[in-house]
Protein backbone atom coordinates (compact mmCIF):
# COMPACT_ATOMS: atom_id res chain seq x y z
CA UNK A 1 0.00 0.00 0.00
CA UNK A 2 2.91 2.37 0.77
CA UNK A 3 4.02 2.15 -2.86
CA UNK A 4 0.80 3.93 -3.86
CA UNK A 5 1.75 7.02 -1.87
CA UNK A 6 4.29 9.74 -2.44
CA UNK A 7 5.58 12.51 -0.23
CA UNK A 8 6.15 16.04 -1.49
CA UNK A 9 8.21 18.41 0.65
CA UNK A 10 7.78 22.15 0.08
CA UNK A 11 10.22 24.17 2.17
CA UNK A 12 11.88 27.55 1.70
CA UNK A 13 15.29 26.06 2.60
CA UNK A 14 16.41 23.69 -0.20
CA UNK A 15 19.02 21.99 2.01
CA UNK A 16 16.48 21.30 4.75
CA UNK A 17 13.92 20.02 2.23
CA UNK A 18 16.51 17.63 0.81
CA UNK A 19 17.46 16.44 4.30
CA UNK A 20 13.85 15.56 5.07
CA UNK A 21 13.56 13.89 1.66
CA UNK A 22 16.62 11.73 2.31
CA UNK A 23 15.22 10.61 5.67
CA UNK A 24 11.82 9.83 4.15
CA UNK A 25 13.42 7.78 1.36
CA UNK A 26 15.34 5.78 3.92
CA UNK A 27 11.97 5.00 5.57
CA UNK A 28 10.66 3.62 2.28
CA UNK A 29 8.73 6.57 0.88
CA UNK A 30 8.69 7.96 -2.66
CA UNK A 31 9.71 11.58 -2.19
CA UNK A 32 10.04 14.86 -4.10
CA UNK A 33 11.58 17.94 -2.53
CA UNK A 34 11.12 21.49 -3.76
CA UNK A 35 11.27 25.14 -2.77
CA UNK A 36 9.07 26.24 -5.67
CA UNK A 37 5.36 26.29 -4.72
CA UNK A 38 4.31 27.74 -8.08
CA UNK A 39 5.85 24.81 -9.94
CA UNK A 40 4.25 22.39 -7.45
CA UNK A 41 0.79 23.85 -8.07
CA UNK A 42 1.11 23.22 -11.82
CA UNK A 43 1.41 19.47 -11.22
CA UNK A 44 -1.26 16.81 -10.88
CA UNK A 45 -1.75 16.17 -7.18
CA UNK A 46 -3.69 13.19 -5.91
CA UNK A 47 -5.15 12.39 -2.49
CA UNK A 48 -2.30 9.91 -2.13
CA UNK A 49 0.17 12.78 -2.06
CA UNK A 50 1.23 13.58 1.49
CA UNK A 51 2.33 17.20 1.42
CA UNK A 52 4.88 18.42 3.96
CA UNK A 53 4.27 22.16 3.71
CA UNK A 54 6.36 24.97 5.16
CA UNK A 55 4.17 28.04 5.72
CA UNK A 56 7.02 30.39 4.84
CA UNK A 57 7.75 30.00 1.13
CA UNK A 58 9.13 32.27 -1.60
CA UNK A 59 6.61 34.10 -3.83
CA UNK A 60 3.59 32.07 -2.68
CA UNK A 61 3.23 31.23 1.03
CA UNK A 62 1.82 28.06 2.57
CA UNK A 63 -1.60 29.59 3.25
CA UNK A 64 -1.93 30.44 -0.44
CA UNK A 65 -0.94 26.86 -1.32
CA UNK A 66 -3.70 25.52 0.94
CA UNK A 67 -6.22 27.87 -0.65
CA UNK A 68 -5.14 26.89 -4.17
CA UNK A 69 -5.41 23.17 -3.39
CA UNK A 70 -8.86 23.63 -1.88
CA UNK A 71 -10.02 25.56 -4.93
CA UNK A 72 -8.93 22.60 -7.09
CA UNK A 73 -10.74 20.23 -4.69
CA UNK A 74 -7.46 18.49 -4.01
CA UNK A 75 -7.78 17.21 -0.45
CA UNK A 76 -4.33 15.73 0.07
CA UNK A 77 -3.21 15.16 3.67
CA UNK A 78 -0.85 17.77 5.10
CA UNK A 79 2.00 18.02 7.56
CA UNK A 80 2.42 21.72 8.32
CA UNK A 81 5.79 23.06 9.46
CA UNK A 82 6.98 26.53 10.37
CA UNK A 83 9.54 28.32 12.49
CA UNK A 84 7.43 31.46 12.59
CA UNK A 85 4.77 31.24 15.29
CA UNK A 86 2.95 28.33 16.90
CA UNK A 87 -0.35 30.24 16.80
CA UNK A 88 0.00 30.70 13.06
CA UNK A 89 0.51 26.93 12.73
CA UNK A 90 -2.67 26.38 14.72
CA UNK A 91 -4.59 28.80 12.57
CA UNK A 92 -3.27 27.30 9.35
CA UNK A 93 -4.41 23.87 10.55
CA UNK A 94 -7.90 25.21 11.21
CA UNK A 95 -7.96 26.76 7.73
CA UNK A 96 -6.92 23.51 6.07
CA UNK A 97 -9.46 21.45 8.00
CA UNK A 98 -12.19 23.95 7.19
CA UNK A 99 -11.40 23.17 3.53
CA UNK A 100 -11.72 19.40 4.27
CA UNK A 101 -7.97 18.90 4.00
CA UNK A 102 -6.76 16.50 6.71
CA UNK A 103 -3.82 17.72 8.77
CA UNK A 104 -1.77 14.79 10.02
CA UNK A 105 0.51 16.88 12.24
CA UNK A 106 2.14 20.25 12.77
CA UNK A 107 5.87 20.67 13.42
CA UNK A 108 7.58 23.75 14.79
CA UNK A 109 11.13 24.35 13.55
CA UNK A 110 13.58 23.30 14.76
CA UNK A 111 12.30 19.80 15.50
CA UNK A 112 14.15 16.60 16.30
CA UNK A 113 14.76 14.25 13.38
CA UNK A 114 13.62 11.34 15.56
CA UNK A 115 10.22 12.99 15.85
CA UNK A 116 9.99 13.26 12.07
CA UNK A 117 10.93 9.57 11.66
CA UNK A 118 8.33 8.54 14.27
CA UNK A 119 5.73 10.60 12.43
CA UNK A 120 6.53 8.90 9.12
CA UNK A 121 6.21 5.49 10.76
CA UNK A 122 2.91 6.48 12.35
CA UNK A 123 1.60 7.53 8.95
CA UNK A 124 2.42 4.08 7.57
CA UNK A 125 0.15 2.55 10.18
CA UNK A 126 -2.69 5.07 10.30
CA UNK A 127 -2.81 6.99 7.03
CA UNK A 128 -2.17 4.53 4.27
CA UNK A 129 -5.30 2.49 4.85
CA UNK A 130 -8.25 2.34 2.52
CA UNK A 131 -10.51 4.30 4.87
CA UNK A 132 -8.14 7.31 4.90
CA UNK A 133 -8.71 8.04 1.23
CA UNK A 134 -12.17 6.57 1.18
CA UNK A 135 -14.55 9.02 -0.20
CA UNK A 136 -13.38 12.61 -0.43
CA UNK A 137 -14.46 12.48 -4.05
CA UNK A 138 -17.29 9.94 -3.67
CA UNK A 139 -20.82 11.25 -3.88
CA UNK A 140 -24.22 9.60 -3.78
CA UNK A 141 -27.46 10.29 -5.65
CA UNK A 142 -30.81 10.85 -3.99
CA UNK A 143 -31.97 7.53 -5.43
CA UNK A 144 -29.04 5.68 -3.79
CA UNK A 145 -29.68 7.33 -0.45
CA UNK A 146 -33.41 6.63 -0.59
CA UNK A 147 -32.71 2.99 -1.45
CA UNK A 148 -30.38 2.73 1.54
CA UNK A 149 -33.02 4.22 3.85
CA UNK A 150 -35.75 1.94 2.55
CA UNK A 151 -33.57 -1.19 2.79
CA UNK A 152 -32.23 -0.69 6.32
CA UNK A 153 -28.62 -0.18 5.23
CA UNK A 154 -27.97 2.38 7.97
CA UNK A 155 -26.62 0.91 11.21
CA UNK A 156 -25.40 2.23 14.53
CA UNK A 157 -22.06 1.88 16.23
CA UNK A 158 -21.70 2.74 19.90
CA UNK A 159 -18.94 4.42 21.87
CA UNK A 160 -19.00 4.25 25.69
CA UNK A 161 -18.74 7.33 27.89
CA UNK A 162 -17.46 7.00 31.46
CA UNK A 163 -17.72 8.94 34.68
CA UNK A 164 -14.18 10.11 35.37
CA UNK A 165 -14.73 10.05 39.15
CA UNK A 166 -15.98 6.45 39.31
CA UNK A 167 -14.45 5.05 36.09
CA UNK A 168 -17.84 3.43 35.36
CA UNK A 169 -19.74 3.52 32.07
CA UNK A 170 -22.65 5.92 32.32
CA UNK A 171 -23.72 6.33 28.72
CA UNK A 172 -23.07 5.32 25.12
CA UNK A 173 -23.05 7.55 22.06
CA UNK A 174 -24.91 6.18 19.03
CA UNK A 175 -23.04 6.89 15.79
CA UNK A 176 -24.69 6.25 12.44
CA UNK A 177 -22.88 4.35 9.69
CA UNK A 178 -23.95 3.25 6.22
CA UNK A 179 -23.30 -0.42 5.59
CA UNK A 180 -22.94 0.02 1.84
CA UNK A 181 -23.28 -3.25 -0.13
CA UNK A 182 -20.24 -2.42 -2.32
CA UNK A 183 -18.16 0.15 -0.46
CA UNK A 184 -18.39 -1.33 3.00
CA UNK A 185 -18.76 0.94 6.01
CA UNK A 186 -19.31 4.57 4.98
CA UNK A 187 -18.95 7.25 7.66
CA UNK A 188 -21.44 10.10 8.20
CA UNK A 189 -19.19 12.87 6.89
CA UNK A 190 -19.70 11.31 3.45
CA UNK A 191 -23.50 11.23 3.47
CA UNK A 192 -25.14 13.42 6.14
CA UNK A 193 -24.88 16.65 4.14
CA UNK A 194 -26.32 14.87 1.09
CA UNK A 195 -29.15 13.41 3.19
CA UNK A 196 -29.98 16.96 4.32
CA UNK A 197 -29.62 18.38 0.82
CA UNK A 198 -32.15 15.86 -0.53
CA UNK A 199 -34.56 16.46 2.39
CA UNK A 200 -34.25 12.89 3.70
CA UNK A 201 -32.99 13.78 7.18
CA UNK A 202 -36.32 13.20 8.93
CA UNK A 203 -36.42 9.62 7.71
CA UNK A 204 -32.81 8.97 8.74
CA UNK A 205 -33.33 10.57 12.16
CA UNK A 206 -36.39 8.41 12.79
CA UNK A 207 -34.36 5.30 11.90
CA UNK A 208 -31.44 6.33 14.13
CA UNK A 209 -33.64 7.16 17.12
CA UNK A 210 -35.58 3.91 16.77
CA UNK A 211 -32.38 1.82 16.57
CA UNK A 212 -30.77 3.70 19.46
CA UNK A 213 -33.77 3.40 21.78
CA UNK A 214 -34.24 -0.26 20.94
CA UNK A 215 -30.57 -0.94 21.74
CA UNK A 216 -30.82 0.91 25.06
CA UNK A 217 -33.95 -1.07 25.94
CA UNK A 218 -31.99 -4.31 25.44
CA UNK A 219 -29.02 -3.03 27.41
CA UNK A 220 -31.23 -2.02 30.34
CA UNK A 221 -31.80 -5.70 31.12
CA UNK A 222 -28.21 -5.85 32.43
CA UNK A 223 -27.39 -2.13 32.82
CA UNK A 224 -30.57 -0.39 34.04
CA UNK A 225 -28.95 3.02 34.68
CA UNK A 226 -27.24 3.29 31.28
CA UNK A 227 -28.08 6.29 29.09
CA UNK A 228 -27.65 6.98 25.39
CA UNK A 229 -26.75 10.07 23.36
CA UNK A 230 -27.74 10.67 19.75
CA UNK A 231 -26.57 13.34 17.32
CA UNK A 232 -29.27 15.48 15.72
CA UNK A 233 -29.08 18.12 13.00
CA UNK A 234 -30.35 21.65 12.47
CA UNK A 235 -33.25 20.28 10.42
CA UNK A 236 -34.38 18.17 13.38
CA UNK A 237 -34.44 20.98 15.90
CA UNK A 238 -36.54 23.31 13.79
CA UNK A 239 -39.17 20.62 13.24
CA UNK A 240 -42.03 21.39 15.61
CA UNK A 241 -43.06 17.71 15.52
CA UNK A 242 -39.68 16.48 16.68
CA UNK A 243 -40.27 16.50 20.49
CA UNK A 244 -43.42 14.40 20.10
CA UNK A 245 -41.68 12.00 17.70
CA UNK A 246 -38.83 11.42 20.15
CA UNK A 247 -41.19 11.02 23.12
CA UNK A 248 -43.23 8.46 21.18
CA UNK A 249 -40.13 6.39 20.29
CA UNK A 250 -38.93 6.53 23.91
CA UNK A 251 -42.33 5.46 25.26
CA UNK A 252 -42.54 2.57 22.79
CA UNK A 253 -39.28 1.24 24.22
CA UNK A 254 -40.27 1.91 27.86
CA UNK A 255 -37.47 4.44 28.28
CA UNK A 256 -37.45 7.54 30.45
CA UNK A 257 -36.77 10.80 28.64
CA UNK A 258 -33.85 11.49 30.99
CA UNK A 259 -32.10 8.41 29.59
CA UNK A 260 -31.70 10.13 26.21
CA UNK A 261 -29.29 12.96 25.44
CA UNK A 262 -29.42 14.82 22.16
CA UNK A 263 -26.09 16.17 20.91
CA UNK A 264 -26.13 19.13 18.57
CA UNK A 265 -23.50 21.51 17.33
CA UNK A 266 -23.41 25.26 17.85
CA UNK A 267 -23.99 25.93 14.15
CA UNK A 268 -27.12 23.75 14.23
CA UNK A 269 -28.68 25.97 16.90
CA UNK A 270 -27.83 29.15 15.03
CA UNK A 271 -29.65 28.13 11.84
CA UNK A 272 -33.14 29.39 12.67
CA UNK A 273 -32.77 30.58 16.23
CA UNK A 274 -36.45 31.21 17.05
CA UNK A 275 -37.63 27.78 15.87
CA UNK A 276 -34.70 25.94 17.43
CA UNK A 277 -35.20 27.57 20.83
CA UNK A 278 -38.90 26.62 20.66
CA UNK A 279 -38.05 22.96 20.03
CA UNK A 280 -35.10 22.80 22.44
CA UNK A 281 -37.11 24.19 25.34
CA UNK A 282 -39.96 21.73 24.67
CA UNK A 283 -37.45 18.86 24.61
CA UNK A 284 -36.05 19.93 27.98
CA UNK A 285 -39.58 20.28 29.37
CA UNK A 286 -40.15 16.66 28.34
CA UNK A 287 -37.02 15.83 30.40
CA UNK A 288 -34.67 14.99 27.51
CA UNK A 289 -31.09 16.09 28.03
CA UNK A 290 -29.29 18.42 25.62
CA UNK A 291 -25.56 18.47 24.96
CA UNK A 292 -23.76 21.17 23.01
CA UNK A 293 -21.30 19.21 20.86
CA UNK A 294 -17.86 20.28 19.58
CA UNK A 295 -17.89 23.13 22.07
CA UNK A 296 -15.44 25.92 21.27
CA UNK A 297 -15.23 25.24 17.54
CA UNK A 298 -18.23 27.36 16.53
CA UNK A 299 -18.50 31.08 16.15
CA UNK A 300 -20.97 31.92 18.92
CA UNK A 301 -20.49 29.41 21.71
CA UNK A 302 -21.30 31.71 24.61
CA UNK A 303 -24.45 32.94 22.91
CA UNK A 304 -25.65 29.32 22.65
CA UNK A 305 -25.03 28.69 26.34
CA UNK A 306 -26.89 31.86 27.23
CA UNK A 307 -29.93 31.31 25.05
CA UNK A 308 -30.44 27.54 24.77
CA UNK A 309 -31.30 25.13 27.64
CA UNK A 310 -28.25 22.87 27.42
CA UNK A 311 -27.31 20.78 30.43
CA UNK A 312 -24.10 19.21 29.07
CA UNK A 313 -21.05 20.78 27.48
CA UNK A 314 -19.01 18.46 25.26
CA UNK A 315 -15.40 19.57 24.85
CA UNK A 316 -14.14 19.01 21.32
CA UNK A 317 -11.40 16.44 20.68
CA UNK A 318 -9.39 19.15 18.90
CA UNK A 319 -8.48 20.51 22.34
CA UNK A 320 -8.61 17.37 24.49
CA UNK A 321 -6.29 15.27 22.33
CA UNK A 322 -3.58 17.96 22.38
CA UNK A 323 -3.90 19.20 25.94
CA UNK A 324 -0.73 17.50 27.22
CA UNK A 325 1.52 18.97 24.53
CA UNK A 326 -0.20 22.26 23.79
CA UNK A 327 -0.59 24.87 26.54
CA UNK A 328 -3.28 26.74 24.64
CA UNK A 329 -5.36 23.60 24.11
CA UNK A 330 -5.06 22.76 27.80
CA UNK A 331 -6.13 26.26 28.77
CA UNK A 332 -9.24 25.97 26.60
CA UNK A 333 -10.13 22.59 28.15
CA UNK A 334 -9.71 24.06 31.63
CA UNK A 335 -11.84 27.10 30.80
CA UNK A 336 -14.58 24.87 29.34
CA UNK A 337 -14.68 22.80 32.54
CA UNK A 338 -14.80 25.90 34.71
CA UNK A 339 -17.52 27.41 32.54
CA UNK A 340 -19.57 24.23 32.77
CA UNK A 341 -19.36 24.26 36.55
CA UNK A 342 -20.39 27.90 36.80
CA UNK A 343 -23.40 27.26 34.54
CA UNK A 344 -24.28 24.06 36.45
CA UNK A 345 -23.68 21.93 33.36
CA UNK A 346 -21.95 18.55 33.18
CA UNK A 347 -18.77 18.49 31.11
CA UNK A 348 -17.76 15.64 28.80
CA UNK A 349 -14.39 15.53 27.07
CA UNK A 350 -14.08 13.56 23.84
CA UNK A 351 -10.82 12.58 22.18
CA UNK A 352 -9.36 10.85 25.26
CA UNK A 353 -6.59 8.85 23.61
CA UNK A 354 -4.45 7.77 26.58
CA UNK A 355 -4.43 7.39 30.35
CA UNK A 356 -2.39 10.57 30.83
CA UNK A 357 -5.13 12.69 29.24
CA UNK A 358 -7.73 10.95 31.39
CA UNK A 359 -5.68 11.61 34.52
CA UNK A 360 -5.33 15.30 33.64
CA UNK A 361 -9.08 15.59 33.03
CA UNK A 362 -9.65 14.04 36.44
CA UNK A 363 -7.31 16.60 38.00
CA UNK A 364 -9.25 19.38 36.27
CA UNK A 365 -12.51 17.85 37.59
CA UNK A 366 -14.12 17.13 34.25
CA UNK A 367 -17.21 14.93 34.73
CA UNK A 368 -17.19 12.47 31.82
CA UNK A 369 -14.80 11.16 29.18
CA UNK A 370 -15.03 9.48 25.78
CA UNK A 371 -12.32 8.33 23.40
CA UNK A 372 -10.23 5.52 21.98
CA UNK A 373 -8.40 4.94 25.28
CA UNK A 374 -11.74 3.95 26.80
CA UNK A 375 -13.21 2.22 23.75
CA UNK A 376 -13.57 2.67 20.01
CA UNK A 377 -17.03 2.83 18.39
CA UNK A 378 -18.34 -0.69 17.88
CA UNK A 379 -21.39 -2.54 16.66
CA UNK A 380 -24.00 -3.75 19.13
CA UNK A 381 -22.70 -7.31 19.44
CA UNK A 382 -19.17 -6.01 20.05
CA UNK A 383 -20.56 -3.62 22.67
CA UNK A 384 -22.21 -6.50 24.54
CA UNK A 385 -18.91 -8.40 24.53
CA UNK A 386 -17.05 -5.26 25.66
CA UNK A 387 -19.37 -4.86 28.64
Amino acid sequence: MLDDYNVVILDDEPEFAELLATIAREEGWQVEASSDPIDFLTQDISEKTILILDLILPEVDGIEVIRALAKRKCYCPLILISGFDNKVLHSAQQLAEAHNMPVIATLTKPFEISRFINLLNDIKVNYTKKEFIHGHSITFTKKELQHALDNNEFVLHYQPQISIASNKVTSIEALVRWQHPLLGLVYPDKFISLIEEHHLIDQLTSIVLTLACNSLKQLHAQHPTLKISVNVTSENIISLKFPELLKSIADTNNLHSKDITLELTESAVMGELTSSLDVLNRLRMKDFHLSIDDFGTGYSSLQQLYQAPFNELKIDRTFTSKMLVDKEAKAIVNICIMLGKMLKMKTLAEGVENKEILAELQRLECDYAQGYYIAKPMCFDQLLAWF
